[in-house]
């Protein structure tokens, strides 16, 4: 089924700082993710699979492999009038970049002019989760709102992290608090949740684009959707509801993945949604034929495992082994592996993930690191098992203790 009363737009010109050096070289929705996706994969295929085909990613940070990537893997057909297309920054509004997320669908207003859609759906690109948004959008409607924002339910002890939101018993906004510092209110009928923003917005077209032009008039403003906008219609007495994302249904949804949402905005976040992959009844399925997750395909051959001699054996445990890899004599244990990976001989890998052309030597150990793309280790080296050391090599290592090499790093 296709939606087209709406027009998608996806924020991602995120700099991702907490991830460095992951995006040292490239913005946050294009950093690997589960072998040979990229973050803003997930986002997209949301749409895609929910019968949404106007798309707008809207680009700005260090874009340059998030654009190849959108170019060559999401290729929708314009003679029905679909599309995913690029929108970077072009000033069109001023001399400036994009000062806030509201300040980023202000400077590309023109392209929901010139659709004219009913809803405009804003959502950002840096998120790891699965979702029917046509669910969202029919909420949206039923409740006559004028914006809906999705939330999903947190204990009360993590609010200071997230921007909450507070509700009445119709799930109604009353209160937006960005990061309280005391304690916030709970979620009507459950005294130890409470309500996180994913950051997910539908409009009604003319609310929106009243809004962004009320918002740019205002010198104090940070240009923001959760900070300034969305207080803005609250206190204006629009009608702002809250969709429950805990209630969301897709297609082929085991019971594990109900309520998944994961900011990977942090390195050990990062790592540990990776992971989270490898259990047998995984949080998020990447397999389910009802609800494909797509990307961009290369044409790699099937990733190969070789020798069986002595203790010289090409084996992988637990671990996700993506095309073009060849595990040669060396073993992994909870790995996820990037295509045109190449494992040598005697060498032990655990608990990390290999991007793309990553070479890993003769008799090297490495445990609970990622090694970004085009890294040649060489033979006896090792990895993850002293921290000072590894930082004296100009390795990052996080508060979790996992050790990232730099994309390109020489060792």
């Amino acid at each position: 089924m296709s939606i087209d009363d709406a027009l998608v737009m996806i924020l991602a010109g995120g700099e991702g700082k907490r991830l460095y050096p992951l995006t040292k070289d490239r913005a946050k929705p294009a950093v690997p993710f589960g072998g040979r996706y990229r973050i803003i994969d997930f986002v997209l295929n949301n749409f895609i699979n929910s019968g949404f085909f106007k798309i707008k990613v809207l680009t700005q940070y260090k874009s340059d492999s998030l654009n190849k990537h959108i170019t060559r893997g999401w290729a929708l057909s314009p003679f029905l009038n679909q599309y995913v297309d690029l929108a970077p920054a072009q000033m069109r509004t001023g001399s400036d970049w994009y000062r806030g997320t509201a300040d980023a669908i202000y400077q590309n207003v023109f392209h929901i002019t010139d659709e004219s859609p009913d809803y405009v759906c804003i959502f950002g690109g840096d998120h790891i989760y699965k979702m029917d948004v046509s669910q969202m959008l029919d909420f949206h409607k039923e409740r006559g709102a004028d914006l809906s924002i999705s939330a999903i339910p947190i204990p009360v002890e993590e609010a200071s992290e997230f921007g909450i939101i507070e509700v009445d018993e119709n799930w109604r906004l009353v209160n937006f608090v960005e990061k309280p510092a005391t304690r916030p209110k709970t979620i009507p009928g459950n005294d130890k949740m409470c309500l996180a923003s994913m950051g997910n917005y539908i409009f009604n077209r003319e609310v929106l684009l009243e809004a962004l032009n009320k918002d740019e008039k205002i010198e104090s403003s940070s240009h923001d959707f959760g900070k300034n906008v969305i207080p803005m219609l609250l206190q204006e007495g629009k009608n702002i509801f809250v969709y429950n994302f805990n209630d969301n249904n897709f297609s082929g949804m085991t019971d594990a993945e109900r309520g998944y949402w994961m900011d990977v905005g942090s390195i050990d976040a990062y790592w540990q949604a990776n992971m989270d992959l490898l259990d047998y009844n995984p949080e998020l399925n990447l397999y389910s034929k009802e609800w494909p997750i797509r990307t961009f395909n290369y044409n790699y051959p099937p990733a190969k495992f070789v020798w069986e001699e002595g203790d010289r054996v090409g084996m992988a445990t637990n671990s996700m082994v993506s095309e073009g890899c060849i595990v040669s004599g060396g073993g992994l244990s909870r790995c996820v592996l990037s295509p045109e990976v190449r494992i040598n001989s005697y060498s032990q890998v655990e608990e990390s993930i290999l991007m793309e052309n990553v070479e890993v030597g003769r008799y090297s150990k490495i445990r609970k690191a990622i090694i970004d793309k085009n890294v040649k280790i060489p033979p006896n080296t090792s990895i993850g098992y002293d921290r000072e050391e590894d930082l004296k090599r100009g390795f990052h290592v996080s508060q979790g203790g996992v050790t990232v090499v730099p994309k390109g790093a020489i060792l």
